[in-house]
């Protein structure tokens, strides 16, 4: 071979090995250990609408904006006169009537703490999620997930209890507090009458505090008896699952009764699961994702020895709400799952809404991105009372979306 070869040769192979010949990579702004991303798409206001989609089932639909009078809204039930209630992150309860959110907030909330912006590293969500007991239209009474201020340097996930006399909450108190500082959380009533209600914290694998669980509560916010650790030494009552990082959805299957839950991963893993009692969901030992740094999780992603998910997403799309959809108006739709996604790969301005078709065993077939061109952080949805979705988008002028037929 003639020397004029070898320096090309020399270069191809070390491109071929890895070796950088030249290239370096950008050098990425980090806040702790979490890459500071872009805001080139982010920060799209959303327009007046309505807005025509053709879908992937040849569902046609229509996206009306309810009201854009909210502000990082979080969770939302509807009221047995059509009224629904919506929670603001920043701790206020919001009333919709006809379309309109009342200016004033409603009354009786207990007092919390919310900081720093949606998303960005820091937030803190004060107010979370609402929901009705079972026989609301029996006892009023109305369940509030917040965090709790327990002194300057200390908070915790606390539920409060109050009742609602068709203006405002009174009677409120708190039916549980957790023993440790956790985050975010959702809140659902199962089938069997009982409170679940998702953790997230870096505990996740310690069964004597309450992050990183799926807790089990009475509607007086007491443990159960028949909780799978009731009695056990050093494990908290309220468990009934652990091994969870970050939980922002949370709800009950019409069909099986099972509990599911909605889980962000780290960059990548994000997960649905379905709650069984007592099972490990694996974190933070194995994941389907990276460390924000770059690293996988674990050193196989995957859930070997674990509770492993029904669904994953890789990259990740910050999983929010979840609902099952059971109505007939977006019939093409019935039986499907939707997950609000809050951004995908880690970019800002990259939220939307996932839709998941299963087969009759619950096996995954196909998914569809839904309005991903609003630019919005989708935070919840949920099925109405008149069979339609509606979607919350958490914005600083955040929105209620609802979803329904074109024609």
């Amino acid at each position: 071979m003639s020397v004029k070869h070898v320096a090309p040769l020399a270069m191809l192979l070390a491109v071929s090995v890895g070796v950088a010949v030249g290239i370096a990579q950008q050098k990425v702004p980090f806040s702790g250990a979490i890459p500071l991303a872009p805001t080139g798409l982010a920060g799209k206001p959303l327009g007046a609408g309505p807005f025509m989609y053709d879908t992937g089932e040849g569902q046609r639909i229509r996206v009306v904006v309810v009201t854009r009078d909210l502000s990082y809204p979080y969770g939302m039930t509807w009221l047995p006169d059509g009224s629904i209630l919506v929670t603001e992150r920043m701790g206020k309860l919001r009333i919709i009537r006809n379309g309109k959110v009342d200016p004033q907030p409603v009354a009786g909330v207990p007092e919390n703490y919310g900081a720093g912006e949606s998303g960005l590293p820091g937030a803190v969500h004060g107010l979370m999620d609402v929901v009705l007991h079972p026989q609301f239209a029996q006892n009023r009474f109305v369940y509030l997930n917040y965090t709790k201020p327990l002194d300057p340097k200390r908070n915790t996930l606390a539920i409060a209890r109050a009742v609602w006399d068709g203006k405002a909450l009174t009677d409120s108190k708190d039916i549980f507090v957790a023993t440790e500082r956790t985050g975010t959380s959702r809140m659902a009533f199962g089938g069997d009458g009982m409170l679940y209600v998702a953790t997230s914290g870096a505990d996740s694998q310690d069964l004597n505090t309450h992050g990183g669980k799926v807790l089990r509560l009475r509607d007086d916010g007491t443990a159960p008896p028949d909780n799978p650790f009731v009695g056990k030494p050093g494990h908290k009552p309220e468990i009934y699952t652990y091994g969870h990082r970050n939980s922002l959805g949370l709800a009950l299957h019409p069909g099986t009764g099972q509990m599911w839950q909605t889980e962000n991963g780290p960059n990548g893993g994000d997960e649905i699961n379905v709650v069984k009692p007592g099972a490990n969901y694996g974190w933070p030992m194995v994941s389907y994702g990276r460390r924000y740094e770059g690293p996988w999780q674990s050193e196989r992603a995957g859930h070997a020895n674990f509770e492993p998910p029904v669904v994953i997403w890789v990259p990740s799309i910050a999983t929010s709400g979840l609902t099952f959809y059971t109505g007939d108006k977006l019939a093409k739709w019935k039986g499907d799952v939707f997950v609000g996604a809050l951004r995908t790969g880690e970019i800002p301005g990259t939220g939307h809404l996932e839709r998941i078709l299963f087969n009759e065993k619950m096996e995954e077939l196909r998914r569809e991105s839904l309005l991903v061109d609003l630019r919005q952080r989708m935070r919840d949805v949920r099925q109405g009372p008149d069979g339609l979705l509606y979607v919350l988008t958490d914005e600083k002028q955040g929105a209620l979306l609802r979803i329904e037929p074109a024609s």
